[in-house]
């Protein structure tokens, strides 16, 4: 049986859920990440898309890039979701959004190209230059 978890932002305005393993977990290092969120890295969980669902609220979407829309919070700002065409059958989460933040270790390195040269986090974990969405 896959875990039932859910999160939301900060205000509270906007609530998830989703059913699926705590698994594909990355710390992503690209620019966007840094400045759609203002945080120097993003920690994303990548879950089925059929598996999530908003239980409470409407997102604001922007699209960050010809291929990714970015799912915020329109009263706090909270980033709390990404969607690419690169990978449609998935969703990507921001694990700081989580209710159980605790149980979502990351599992690798994403985009370390963009990587700030002074961050030193989790160092050994495996590293990808961009991101390989093998799997997905």
């Amino acid at each position: 049986m896959t875990d039932v978890h859910d999160g939301g932002c900060h205000c509270g305005r906007l609530r998830y859920s989703f059913q699926a393993a705590l698994h594909d977990i990355a710390h992503c290092h690209c620019s966007i990440c840094r400045r759609t969120t203002g945080g120097i890295v993003t920690t994303w969980v990548t879950v089925p898309l059929a598996s999530f669902r908003w239980t409470c609220g409407v997102p604001t979407e922007y699209a960050s890039s010809a291929t990714c829309t970015r799912y915020f919070c329109p009263g706090c700002g909270c980033n709390l979701a990404l969607f690419t065409t690169l990978s449609p059958v998935s969703l990507d989460i921001t694990v700081a959004t989580l209710d159980e933040v605790d149980q979502a270790a990351a599992t690798r390195h994403i985009w370390v190209g963009s990587r700030l040269p002074w961050l030193h986090l989790d160092e050994q974990l495996p590293e990808e230059h961009e991101e390989h969405m093998d799997g997905r």
